[in-house]
């Protein structure tokens, strides 16, 4: 006589119902989502009140996001799933690698010429200059875009800080036909992500701190290429071995060398995949 398993049971009618899913990929997702949740709870023996905890938890952090803040991503960001995703979607070979999207990026940034600054208004940062070139494998790739953000040096982007100007430590920049690109920003500061909210709160309850390393954000594209998403970070800076997120990577660690001003420079290439 065989013996009742009504946990088991429910997870095949569960898969049983999503397999007449029509869209291919939509049913592997989902199965695969359903056995791993289904499993979850056993392993922990999930109590009742424990899945109430964990919608609510949920819920709150729905209701924190918005255009100008994305707690779900925030949240994804500090599991290590948003980092991952990224991981897998671009492997690791001689093209540049890519990181987390983060909670602040805002579509559509200002176009700039190069050698503009997207330092519109942050008094308190270090002049720096960034340089490079964007390559597609070793062809230089004219035309290719570079959509740059970061925070101000007081560690407030510029939707978090209503003294800030709209657009301010943002630009969009278009390569030049060598494939090389020059822009000026503030050398980027360590800054704490949102921990006011949901997500601060599981931070503190695992004994974790809300800290990112220093970097700044550029999603690169160029027509007939794959876009990345990626950072550079500042060698000197704190948090490079415990990012909030999850988000160095060793190769996009840089030296902002001082300069004879008191500005720093950055020089990095960025290399796409072909689409």
């Amino acid at each position: 006589m065989t013996q009742s398993d009504p946990a088991g049971d429910l997870t095949r009618q569960v898969l049983d119902r999503v397999a007449a899913t029509p869209d291919a990929r939509l049913r592997e997702v989902l199965r695969a989502a359903v056995r791993h949740l289904h499993g979850f709870a056993r392993e922990v023996d999930l109590t009742p009140a424990e899945w109430l905890a964990g919608i609510e938890f949920l819920t709150a952090v729905g209701r924190l996001s918005d255009e100008r803040r994305q707690e779900f991503i925030l949240l994804s960001d500090t599991l290590g799933l948003s980092s991952l995703v990224e991981t897998i979607a671009h492997p690791a070979d001689a093209a540049t690698e890519a990181t987390v999207l983060g909670p602040f990026y805002v579509p559509d940034a200002p176009w700039r010429a190069l050698g503009d600054s997207i330092a519109v208004a942050d008094p308190g940062g270090v002049p720096t200059l960034v340089r490079g070139q964007v390559r597609g494998g070793s062809a230089p790739l004219a035309g290719a875009v570079l959509d740059v953000w970061q925070c101000a040096s007081n560690g407030l982007y510029d939707v978090q800080d209503v003294s800030q100007p709209q657009g301010n430590m943002r630009g969009r920049f278009r390569t030049d036909p060598s494939g090389g690109f020059v822009f000026r920003t503030s050398r980027p500061v360590s800054y704490t992500i949102p921990d006011d909210g949901p997500v601060g709160v599981l931070l503190r309850a695992t004994g974790r701190h809300p800290w990112r390393a220093a970097h700044i954000h550029v999603i690169v594209s160029a027509d007939g290429h794959q876009p990345v998403t990626t950072h550079l970070f500042d060698a000197a800076g704190s948090y490079l071995d415990s990012d909030a997120v999850f988000g160095v990577r060793a190769s996009l660690i840089k030296e902002f060398v001082m300069q004879p001003d008191g500005s720093t420079l950055v020089e990095h290439d960025f290399v796409l995949r072909a689409a």
